[in-house]
């Protein structure tokens, strides 16, 4: 858990130094990542799993605040299929997300959306934070690590 916490301030604490930088040198990044976001998440709400999968490293890491940390991409897609698939809808904050590149690797996505609950009448959700590594590997983007945060 400590690692986790050394890796969100580290992450932060970059982004923050160079979100300035990242706009200025990287103008066609900013909607390269959130296009890559809404591709990703229209497969998530849609239960696309084999989008999905594509999506996903080899190497994935997913960080989850109530769950813990998952590195097989198998079990991440049958966890979405089991209790995401037809269950949950995922929105994002308009206006939330941040993008700062990391040279040679890809890009840190930093951002706020909220999970809707479509089995209750009564849903209300609340904004969550998450962090997207995505790395690129001759122009193709994967999510590297995901840190979700509720």
């Amino acid at each position: 858990m400590m690692n986790l916490k050394k890796t969100l301030l580290l992450l932060l604490i970059l982004f923050s130094c160079s979100k300035m930088y990242a706009q200025s040198t990287s103008p066609g990044l900013y909607e390269t990542v959130v296009k890559l976001d809404s591709t990703f998440f229209h497969a998530y709400n849609n239960c696309d799993l084999a989008t999905q999968e594509q999506f996903y490293s080899d190497s994935i890491e997913f960080f989850h605040d109530k769950s813990g940390l998952e590195t097989s991409r198998k079990k991440i897609l049958a966890s979405t299929q089991k209790y995401i698939c037809g269950k949950v809808t995922r929105e994002l904050v308009k206006g939330s997300i941040e993008v700062s590149p990391i040279p040679g690797y890809g890009a840190v996505e930093l951002g706020q959306h909220m999970f809707h609950n479509n089995q209750e009448k009564n849903d209300t959700p609340h904004a969550s934070k998450f962090v997207i590594i995505w790395r690129n590997n001759n122009d193709k983007w994967t999510i590297a690590k995901v840190i979700s945060l509720h």
